[in-house]
């Protein structure tokens, strides 16, 4: 049995939920993380030294980051699915997954602003620069779909950490510039049943 360790509101749990319900496996869910605590016990320390979630283990198999658990459940599970057996879509799937981290430090100030500081002691500056900096990060992946219909063609693991991330920005409460390709692109994803389940949520 999988388990997994990890609160459903945090970005990076979600795309290692994603990827087990897109792959149908059956899994066993902790909450751990912020309110839950369990990051900081000893016992979760030997699993996880960053003391960060999501964390992962089957049949005594541990890994934390969420991009690596995303690639191994593909590699292990997804082979010709999320996995693709070609190399070059292989390959851009995974740059994508790595873009997505430069993706998500654009974002960061705005959404640790608005959705995790009161409003009283918000860096409204820092929001603004984001919310200019994050829009410009996102026409980069409005590009590269206006030929076609996900990341790396036909939909692979490289969605993942990357329409999670883009889930999180769209829902921020600021205006956004118009990116026609990658909206179509997110509703897509919003179609996908594991999607609506675990990712495009509060």
């Amino acid at each position: 049995m999988i388990k997994v360790w990890g609160r459903l509101n945090w970005v990076n749990v979600k795309k290692a939920l994603w990827c087990l319900e897109e792959l149908g496996l059956k899994y066993e869910r902790t909450d751990a993380g912020m309110q839950y605590g369990v990051v900081n016990t000893p016992e979760y320390r030997k699993m996880n030294p960053m003391g960060l979630v999501p964390t992962l283990e089957e049949d005594g198999f541990v890994m934390w980051e969420s991009h690596t658990i995303v690639r191994y459940l593909a590699d292990k599970y997804g082979k010709g699915v999320l996995r693709p057996m070609e190399l070059e879509p292989r390959t851009i799937g995974n740059q994508w997954m790595d873009w997505s981290f430069s993706f998500q430090a654009s974002v960061r100030d705005a959404f640790w602003n608005l959705i995790r500081t009161p409003a009283d002691k918000r860096d409204m500056k820092a929001v603004e620069a984001s919310r200019i900096k994050s829009g410009q990060m996102a026409a980069i992946l409005d590009a590269a779909l206006a030929d076609r219909m996900y990341v790396a063609g036909p939909f692979t693991m490289g969605e993942i950490p990357i329409g999670c991330e883009v889930q999180r920005w769209i829902r921020l409460p600021f205006e956004r510039p118009n990116l026609p390709h990658l909206e179509a692109w997110f509703e897509r994803l919003c179609a996908r049943p594991a999607f609506k389940k675990n990712v495009d949520i509060p």
